[in-house]
């Protein structure tokens, strides 16, 4: 089910937190601004006020759900997170989610299964230092030689690239067997083509 459709960009912002300037910077790239569950306070300490507030709400302070009275939308089921209800009910060009990384460990990892289970949803989720997405079918980067260029496999698949410091020439890749970790643009243009989803791409923050 749709909750919000958008033709902007969404920035998405979450229970684990982001500094103020981190999210005014996804608001510059995606304007419009919805919450899952608990970071709805974050917004609001941050001086905004999100168009939604989706998820199911257990952990959304009392005083923010009255300020945002209307703007709920609870989803009981317990059989996803409150990241996965948001990101399935927002239909937009791109999702920036903030606010999701840079807690605990086990958040973080359902979040990325997330990116993988649901590749139709465009969406960059910007950490403190790092930023990771989905790789589509084919993927162009205009990076600085030196810039991380981080690939990590959540299923099997095959690699080829370009202007990487250690290039992968159809090479496979698998969660428990090689990865693609701690790699770096050699050229100012890098490209990364997987055989099919399943795999993540980590880069600096700055490259948002």
């Amino acid at each position: 089910m749709t909750i919000v459709s958008s033709p902007l960009p969404v920035t998405l912002i979450g229970g684990a937190g982001c500094r103020t300037e981190e999210l005014e910077k996804a608001l510059i790239l995606a304007p419009r601004l919805v919450a899952a569950d608990a970071g709805a306070a974050h917004a609001l300490a941050a001086g905004h006020r999100p168009e939604a507030v989706i998820g199911d709400l257990d952990s959304l302070p009392k005083e923010a759900a009255k300020v945002l009275e209307g703007r709920l939308h609870r989803i009981d089921e317990q059989d996803s997170t409150d990241f996965d209800k948001a990101l399935r009910s927002i239909a937009a060009p791109l999702v920036i989610a903030v606010g999701f990384a840079g807690g605990r460990f086990d958040h973080e990892l359902a979040v990325m299964s997330t990116l993988i289970a649901r590749p139709d949803r465009r969406c960059i989720v910007a950490g403190p230092d790092t930023l990771v997405f989905h790789c589509p079918h084919s993927l162009r980067l205009d990076l600085a030689p030196g810039d991380l260029v981080s690939l990590f496999p959540m299923r099997p698949v095959t690699v080829t690239s370009s202007g990487l410091e250690w290039e992968l020439d159809t090479l496979a890749l698998a969660p428990d067997g090689r990865i693609g970790t701690s790699n770096a643009a050699r050229a100012p243009r890098v490209t990364v083509r997987p055989s099919g989803p399943g795999l993540l791409v980590i880069l600096n923050r700055t490259r948002l």
